[in-house]
């Protein structure tokens, strides 16, 4: 008799420049996401730090550098603070859809005006509409694009302003990717309004946990993540309570003397 379940064979990158730590480099150990047990097998790596991307699982394996670190907001405890839940009434009227994961020219036209905005130097920026199908649609796990939308007029949808490619899981939801309207002039965070719209959604359905991706010590483009509290890590001793220390402010004075 065969085995059900496969142990996966796993491979690692070469060495790259690190997207997020300047003069540091990345190497990534991978495996292939297929057969007919993917999902669990996606599933059964998420719970020790790994990430999907298409038909890949994914984890940091950096020589000499932990400072990526998984973390998931526990959604059934959460409670948003003030601002928060000034954001969610200011879109409360937005329309919400979990749509197939296929793409639309409204899609990747929105994620255009998004990168060339926020990420001009990314390594997505090039990224053309073959590239942006393949992240999509090359999904062998429980897949969704969530589409808002300004409200309908005349019957008609409203303008795609936000997307997010959401994988499903057994225990909560997992945030692939999001991207928005950077420009609107009368919706200010919707990025955040977007995570969120997760953690809310995943507590109705009785899923424990939002996964956020990577957390990354000294990264200014990660602090956003540590506004979702309760926020969990995953360590050596698996997942913890996390509370990052805040960011100290120092005045411009300082910073010149400390220069000197």
């Amino acid at each position: 008799m065969s085995a059900p379940f496969r142990f996966p064979r796993f491979f690692v990158t070469a060495p790259s420049p690190c997207p997020y730590l300047p003069g540091k480099t990345e190497r990534k150990v991978f495996t292939e996401l297929r057969g007919p047990h993917a999902p669990e097998l996606n599933e059964a790596l998420g719970r020790i730090g790994f990430r999907r991307s298409q038909s890949v699982a994914y984890r940091p394996s950096c020589a000499g550098c932990q400072a990526c670190v998984s973390v998931r907001v526990i959604a059934t405890e959460f409670k948003p603070n003030a601002t928060q839940r000034r954001l969610m009434r200011r879109n409360s009227d937005l329309e919400i859809s979990a749509c197939e994961a296929w793409t639309t020219e409204e899609q990747f036209a929105l994620l255009r005006r998004y990168l060339s905005v926020r990420h001009p130097d990314g390594g997505m920026h090039d990224m053309d509409e073959m590239d942006f199908a393949d992240m999509v649609e090359q999904t062998p796990v429980d897949t969704f694009m969530i589409e808002y939308r300004e409200p309908s007029v005349d019957g008609k949808p409203g303008r795609l302003i936000g997307a997010c490619l959401t994988d499903r899981q057994s225990d909560g939801l997992s945030m692939i990717y999001s991207f928005f309207d950077p420009d609107h002039p009368d919706r200010d965070g919707l990025g955040n309004y977007i995570i969120l719209d997760h953690i809310v959604h995943a507590a109705k359905a009785g899923l424990p946990y939002v996964y956020l991706g990577y957390w990354v010590e000294g990264a200014p483009r990660m602090r956003y993540k540590v506004r979702y509290r309760p926020l969990e890590r995953l360590t050596p001793k698996g997942w913890e309570a996390f509370e990052p220390q805040p960011v100290q402010k120092v005045s411009a004075k300082t910073m010149l003397a400390s220069a000197e």
